[in-house]
């Protein structure tokens, strides 16, 4: 096949490579590994005043803003993942630092002590600093597999961040970090508690039982 084949609409090379790479991790990881998707989330800004009303005065749901900034008690959710059977570790951070991504791959790996451990993620600096890399070296069990740019959709953990809006952040205010923090515990564990394997695709239809046709004649 020709390389321009594997160019995408921006003229970026090499998209269609890391995308199999992906779904291969998906669909058949390697024996004995562990497939994480991890991903930040974030900042999540302490609130001192009430949300708005949870309905419109006609009668429509009133979804709760989710504030941005770069304040001093901004707090950076870290999650990942695990594929097989939906289990999830979070940790809270100020920041996207590449200390605190190590932070949080070090509570992976107590979190799955044997095999290799695969960690879906975007190419953020952090994940791809000196820092970072001399970090892995003494951790060879952690191997990342970096999604394209643009291509968020291919980390599975986006979905359950939309898990996780609602069960820790929707309708809330906090007071500070610590508030984050305890929300993200209690969310984890609530969602844990019910968790299933993610599976990457389109689930098939459900079968339709066909009726019998009677024929009524006079």
């Amino acid at each position: 096949m020709a390389p321009s084949a594997f160019l995408d609409a921006f003229g970026r090379p090499g998209l269609r490579p890391k995308r199999t790479r992906i779904f291969g991790l998906y669909t058949a990881p390697p024996p004995d590994a562990t497939v994480i998707c991890a991903d930040e989330f974030g900042p999540v800004i302490p609130r001192t005043f009430p949300p708005g009303p949870g309905w419109s005065p006609d009668g429509h749901r009133i979804k709760s803003e989710l504030d941005y900034g770069r304040g001093p008690e901004k707090a950076w959710v870290f999650g990942g993942l695990r594929i097989r059977d939906g289990i999830q570790v979070t940790m809270t951070a100020p920041s996207r630092s590449s200390f605190c991504h190590q932070q949080f791959l070090e509570r992976v790996e107590q979190a799955n002590p044997t095999g290799p451990i695969w960690t879906v993620t975007d190419n953020l600096s952090a994940h791809r600093s000196v820092s970072t890399r001399t970090w892995l070296e003494d951790h060879p069990r952690i191997r990342h597999a970096f999604i394209p740019v643009g291509a968020c959709w291919l980390n599975v953990q986006e979905g359950w961040w939309r898990l996780f809006r609602k069960t820790a952040l929707a309708g809330r205010s906090f007071c500070n970090p610590h508030d984050i923090a305890h929300a993200t515990e209690l969310a984890t564990a609530q969602l844990n508690t019910r968790a299933r394997p993610w599976i990457w695709g389109r689930p098939a239809p459900p079968t339709r039982t066909r009726r019998r046709r009677y024929v009524y004649v006079l």
